[in-house]
């Protein structure tokens, strides 16, 4: 396994000088495209928009119907293939196999899990270099996956490099550990300006409105997010919860705050906003109680340190530990387990300098591994290597 780290003296300029020199051609193979909502969906569209700069780059993704497009969202060329079927959460694009053989690209860059992007390269022949980003293993659907395992062992032998988001899952996943020879963690980066500054009016109405002590947790309201653990600790803690976002469990999450007589202690705001600067520069912490490998990164965990606050996560057997560290710049307890996160939330809500300290520490972590900038130059530094790397 080989975690991509510059040296202190790197230039990020000169090797975007030499990519540009070289006008590598790029082709990058997901799932959607925004305006299509989802967690992949945005981080290939902030890589892309970047990577556009630097390299000459196309993006084929499927279509959200049977109906074929191309545009340009943000400058970065899009190819939409119709989606003739869905079978499994899985879009069924036949066309995407001679977009990727008819491809000229020096580097196809396969966003995984994606099984019909995995079958198109396979089936359609293209011998250009592969780099695949990992994002995660198949949680839930295990049969599925078990069956389809021996095509995505195919793609990651032919594969020159894979990106993996950080080293724990490198380690965890039963598949990556087949393949640490040509893993290259490179975490996830965002653009940390959008956290570190914000509107003061705005924090100063958010922090009137749910009063001091506030915790912030953000994400989908889905199983794996351990809200309803988070819910169960604060029956236990001394402070507010300010949930933000929707998802098919908002009903019976809601119901457990009026079960256990919470309703004065957890609030629910919906939809994530645009903006959500304001919303962790008004809290205190931020909690991330998620119970299953699913969350693989927790990129909300960057927002919130690159605000400046603290975190109290999970010890999953993934990357969320990875990216806020146990007693660094934050607190880190056992997944499923409503009194450890109580104890650990009323601990830094309690100790001022204690939560100032971690808050800080957050921040210079955030800026020192997840900058998009960083992102940007690890992955232009990897298209160099595969690039320059002779076919066997």
């Amino acid at each position: 396994m080989i975690i991509d780290r510059e040296p202190e003296s790197f230039d990020a300029s000169m090797a975007t000088a030499r990519v540009v020199q070289r006008r590598l051609k790029i082709l990058q193979v997901g799932k959607f495209y925004p305006p299509h909502k989802g967690g992949i969906e945005s981080h290939l569209h902030v890589l892309c928009t970047e990577l556009q700069h630097h390299v000459d780059l196309s993006v084929i993704v499927s279509s959200d119907d049977d109906k074929p497009a191309k545009d340009f969202v943000d400058g970065v060329r899009v190819l939409r293939v119709p989606t003739k079927a869905t079978l499994a959460s899985t879009p069924v694009c036949p066309a995407m196999i001679a977009e990727i053989r008819d491809s000229d690209a020096d580097i196809i860059h396969i966003h995984l899990p994606n099984p019909m992007a995995v079958l198109a390269y396979l089936i359609s022949g293209n011998r250009a270099k592969v780099v695949a980003t990992y994002h995660s293993d198949t949680v839930r659907q295990k049969v599925l996956g078990a069956a389809f395992a021996p095509f995505l062992n195919a793609l990651l032998r032919r594969s020159a490099a894979i990106i993996a988001t950080s080293p724990n899952y490198v380690d965890s996943s039963e598949t990556l550990s087949r393949f640490k020879d040509r893993c290259h963690v490179i975490p996830f980066g965002i653009r940390l300006d959008d956290f570190e500054k914000c509107d003061d009016s705005e924090v100063t109405r958010l922090r009137q409105e749910y009063g001091d002590r506030l915790i912030l947790s953000v994400g989908r309201l889905v199983y794996y997010k351990g809200f309803e653990y988070l819910i169960r600790a604060m029956s236990k803690v001394r402070g507010r919860l300010l949930i933000v976002g929707d998802g098919p469990l908002r009903e019976e999450l809601h119901a457990l705050t009026s079960t256990l007589a919470v309703t004065d202690k957890v609030r629910f705001t919906g939809r994530v906003p645009q903006d959500l600067g304001p919303h962790y520069h008004a809290a205190d912490i931020f909690a991330l109680a998620s119970v299953a490998r699913s969350e693989a990164f927790g990129i909300v965990q960057i927002e919130a340190m690159a605000a400046g606050i603290p975190v109290v996560n999970t010890a999953l057997d993934s990357g969320v530990p990875f990216v806020s560290l146990h007693e660094q710049t934050g607190l880190t307890v056992p997944p499923a387990d409503a009194d450890a996160l109580a104890a650990a939330l009323n601990r830094l809500l309690d100790d001022t300098s204690l939560r100032l300290a971690y808050g800080k520490a957050a921040s210079a972590r955030a800026r020192q591994e997840f900058c998009l900038d960083t992102m940007i130059a690890r992955t232009l530094a990897l298209y160099n290597t595969v690039a320059a790397q002779t076919r066997v």
